[in-house]
């Protein structure tokens, strides 16, 4: 199963006052360098007091819209993050690009790594279960988008309001723009709440939108990298939601989704985009991919709170038995889409044993 994934994943489808709170640092703490260039030391202050984000950044081939990403980063309103990258083998010029940004940054802005080079998922895994990086949050970004500029702000406030030992995930609506930036439209917007239920069907915040706390983290480090799962933020959405933390969708767009021709992932509201997945359905890769999920849990499984190891145990076993058993099992669990189109979709499914 984890190489036909891999292969799908290369294809793709895809307080102190101000002035006391300077004399502390000054008097009590090491020689800090400029967090960006030029910047001042209020800024340097203001930065240091603010959670640490870390941003990760899967790339793979992005010369033609990566320096538009990595410009959104300067251009945010919480300032405090660095980026740390992991590139899949790039044969284009995206290592070059990556270098000008670090030469031009402060040096601890941007750090260059080496990814496993099987699939976008995989990469995105193993920054996130990669040890060196610490920070308060963490950000997933994709190569080609552009953040709003207050994405990381609106992340940061509302991950505040949560215990530090909750598991919590942040994750918003989308701006979809065309290869020139230019508005064309939305995401869908969801409006049932997020849920473990919800998440064994769809994933409803893009990897690009998502930023998360350290207990999240710590989750998805117990589960690892080497996992059949398809894709990274719908399995960070499920561990979440399943593990008892707290999923926050922000009807608010965060981030500039960019179309192009040479998305892995891209725009899933159209009805040329439904009727591919009524063919992927059919041809049983809802399926797959559940099987793929539910063989992670596994892990986790000692993670979920019992509600939602009910919820598990009535979906697993409903997906091996007969039609009406079936049905009447996956009305016991719960399951729900977050669209009427989407949960007809799922009522077909479920009918046709391909869930």
């Amino acid at each position: 199963m984890k190489d036909q994934i891999n292969k799908y994943h290369r294809t793709g489808t895809r307080k102190f006052s101000g002035i006391n709170l300077l004399r502390f640092i000054e008097n009590d703490t090491p020689q800090r360098k400029p967090l960006t260039e030029n910047a001042s030391p209020i800024n340097n202050i203001l930065q240091a007091a603010s959670p640490c984000v870390a941003i990760l950044l899967s790339t793979y081939q992005g010369q033609s819209f990566l320096a538009d990403q990595l410009e959104s980063f300067v251009k945010q309103t919480h300032t405090n993050w660095q980026v740390y990258a992991s590139d899949d083998g790039s044969e284009d010029e995206t290592i070059q690009i990556l270098n000008t940004f670090k030469t031009k940054w402060a040096p601890e802005k941007l750090s260059i790594n080496s990814g496993p080079a099987t699939g976008f998922a995989a990469n995105f895994l193993s920054l996130t279960c990669k040890n060196s990086i610490a920070a308060s949050y963490y950000a997933y970004s994709d190569q080609d988008d552009i953040w709003e500029e207050d994405k990381l702000e609106k992340a940061v406030r509302w991950l505040n309001t949560v215990p530090p030992d909750t598991p919590a995930l942040y994750c918003s609506r989308t701006r979809l723009v065309d290869i020139n930036n230019n508005h064309i439209g939305f995401s869908p917007l969801f409006k049932k709440p997020p849920s473990f239920a919800n998440a064994l069907m769809q994933n409803i915040g893009g990897g690009n939108t998502m930023v998360f706390n350290n207990a999240a983290r710590k989750l998805l480090e117990q589960a690892g990298t080497n996992l059949p799962v398809i894709t990274h933020d719908w399995w960070a959405y499920i561990v979440v939601s399943g593990c008892g933390g707290q999923v926050y969708y922000d009807p608010s767009p965060s981030v500039r989704y960019r179309q192009h021709c040479n998305n892995l992932v891209g725009m899933n509201s159209t009805w040329s985009a439904r009727m591919f997945r009524l063919k992927m359905l059919w041809q049983g890769r809802f399926r797959y991919w559940n099987d793929g999920n539910i063989e992670a849990l596994e892990i986790l499984k000692d993670k979920l709170t019992p509600e939602n190891q009910k919820i598990l145990n009535e979906f697993s076993l409903a997906r091996k038995r007969s039609l009406l058993p079936r049905l009447i099992g996956f009305w016991k669990a719960g399951i729900y889409r977050q669209t009427f189109l989407g949960n007809l979709g799922l009522i077909m499914a479920a009918l046709l044993n391909k869930i």
